[in-house]
């Protein structure tokens, strides 16, 4: 005969939130108990050190936690980028100051007609001579706006986000990536970074691909992390900055080689004398192949494949 076993005493289940007792932290020191208990409290929940470490900015912004931002800096533009699927990027840079055709004539005028004016201003000259440097620049931000609807057409088409335009996230050139690739239905990144002067993302980037960081060298970081390609329109120390590094971590072979276009030959030969630096032997005659001049979206763009081409590999998948 079996032996029937008793069902063992088993209490309910603790509920996951509510108690039926409260525990005795719940509730403060009573001013019966210590007429003064109150008041020390509230000096407790008031000091900084009672700030939780995640929502204390003071501590996040010292030298002490700069460790801890670092990692920050570095994991959530990651983390976004892969949530995005974004595996492939062609980075493009060039000065902020080069803005549309448009703007740039409009801007021409309105000196033109101050100068008019008063014609014996220097300050008006020289502004007036830059004013229209830029205008005879300009048209690159057609081609700039021209060759990333070009990369967003490519491969899956604009819903395909195998290959994506990322710059820093200014007006400009950087505006003219981003608004070529917005046109045309695409994903494009923009990495901006916290300055001491108020400064705006333009408004052609995608927002969740939208970043601002807190450290160049990060920033640095992610703009070569996923690229396939750097393409460098005329501009100043930030895009000189990007440019050289860049060529630096190629020359050391650091990084995989990567194709490097300089947009503008006539502004490149003269902003910087490469064959000046060869010939003073501070440079090789091979670090001199490590880019190549264009002036069109299309140069651009069949430059690239061929230089994969003749790398053994291929810039976009194409879908059939």
């Amino acid at each position: 005969m079996i032996k029937k076993h008793s069902r063992p005493e088993v209490p309910q289940p603790a509920h996951p939130q509510r108690r039926r007792e409260p525990l005795p932290w719940h509730k403060p020191k009573s001013s019966s108990e210590d007429p003064e208990g109150p008041g020390k409290l509230d000096r407790i929940l008031n000091s900084s050190s009672y700030i939780p470490a995640v929502e204390d900015v003071d501590f996040l912004d010292s030298d002490t936690a700069r460790g801890v931002r670092l990692q920050l800096d570095y994991l959530k533009p990651d983390s976004l980028l892969h949530a995005h699927g974004i595996m492939n990027t062609i980075v493009v840079f060039g000065s902020t100051r080069i803005v549309e055709p448009v703007a740039a004539e409009q801007k021409v005028e309105q000196l033109r007609e101050a100068l008019a004016a008063s014609p014996e201003d220097n300050e008006l000259q020289r502004r007036l001579f830059v004013a229209e440097r830029i205008l005879a620049k300009s048209h690159y931000y057609d081609v700039a706006r021209e060759f990333s609807h070009r990369v967003a057409n490519a491969g899956g088409g604009p819903e395909d986000s195998q290959l994506v335009v990322m710059t820093g996230g200014g007006p400009g050139m950087m505006e003219a990536a981003n608004r070529g690739a917005c046109e045309a239905g695409a994903k494009t990144i923009g990495l901006n970074i916290t300055l001491p002067h108020e400064q705006y993302p333009n408004p052609y980037i995608t927002p969740e691909l939208c970043f601002q960081f807190h450290y160049f060298a990060l920033r640095k970081m992610h703009f070569m992390l996923r690229a396939k390609a750097l393409v460098a329109f005329p501009g100043g120390f930030g895009t000189f900055d990007e440019l050289f590094e860049t060529l630096t971590l190629i020359q050391t072979r650091k990084i995989k080689p990567v194709p490097v276009v300089l947009v503008g030959e006539a502004y490149w030969r003269k902003a910087f004398d490469i064959d000046f630096l060869v010939e003073e032997g501070v440079i090789d005659i091979e670090d001199r192949e490590l880019f190549w001049f264009a002036e069109t979206a299309e140069d651009i763009w069949e430059g690239l494949l061929c230089w994969y081409e003749r790398n053994g590999e291929t810039l976009i998948e194409e879908i059939q």
